[in-house]
C-alpha cells in the first residue's frame, strides 16, 4: 500500500513520530522550522512534543492565527467540570514557524471553526466568560465549555455553566 500512498499522495510524513489512531487519517501536514511537523487529522492537530508528537483535539484549541509564516495555537486545559459542562483555562500561545505551510493553516482554521456550534460571551463583575458549545472530534453530540478570563471567580463560572448546560441538555426520551 505504500506505493498507493506515494501515487495519490499521503500528507503523513514518513518520519512522523506520532501514532495515529486506527481510524485516524492525515489530511495535511507541514514541516516546522527547528524540527517536527504539524499534522492535521479529523481528530485534532498533531504538534511536535520533545522528540515525539502529541495530538490536540479540535475542541481544545481556543484560538489559531496565521501570519508572517507562523501559526500561533492557543490550547486549553480542562480544569474542572460543572455538571455536564467543562471549565477550561487557556495556555500561552505556542508559535510554529512553517517554511512550507501548504494548506495546513487553512485546514486548522476550518477544523477549529467547524468544531464550534454556538458561542456566547458573558460579562461578570470580575471579568468575562466565553461559553462555547463544541463538537467533540470522533464522537456524537456537543459539550458546553466555559472559558473564564483570568481573575474571574471559578465558583461563579461553575454555577453559571452548570445551569446553562442543564438548560441546553436535550429532553429525556
Amino acid at each position: 500500500m505504500r506505493w498507493l500512498r506515494r501515487l495519490i499522495g499521503d500528507p503523513l510524513p514518513e518520519d512522523f513520530p506520532g501514532r495515529l489512531a486506527e481510524s485516524e487519517n492525515a489530511i495535511g501536514s507541514a514541516p516546522v522550522r527547528g524540527g517536527g511537523y504539524l499534522v492535521v487529522t479529523e481528530l485534532g492537530l498533531w504538534v511536535p512534543d520533545g522528540a515525539g508528537a502529541r495530538r490536540i483535539g479540535w475542541h481544545l484549541i481556543s484560538k489559531a492565527t496565521w501570519g508572517d509564516g507562523t501559526l500561533a495555537v492557543t490550547e486549553a486545559d480542562e480544569t474542572g467540570t460543572a455538571g455536564p459542562a467543562v471549565v477550561l483555562r487557556d495556555r500561552a500561545a505556542v508559535r510554529f514557524e512553517l517554511p512550507r505551510p501548504g494548506k495546513v493553516p487553512w485546514l486548522v482554521r476550518q477544523r477549529v471553526d467547524g468544531s464550534i456550534r454556538a458561542r456566547h460571551r458573558a460579562e461578570l463583575a470580575s471579568g468575562g466568560v466565553w461559553f462555547v458549545q463544541r463538537k467533540l472530534p470522533g464522537r456524537d453530540g456537543v459539550v458546553l465549555q466555559a472559558r473564564p478570563d483570568p481573575g474571574v471567580d471559578p465558583e461563579v463560572v461553575a454555577a453559571i455553566a452548570r445551569e446553562a448546560a442543564e438548560k441546553l441538555a436535550p429532553p429525556p426520551a
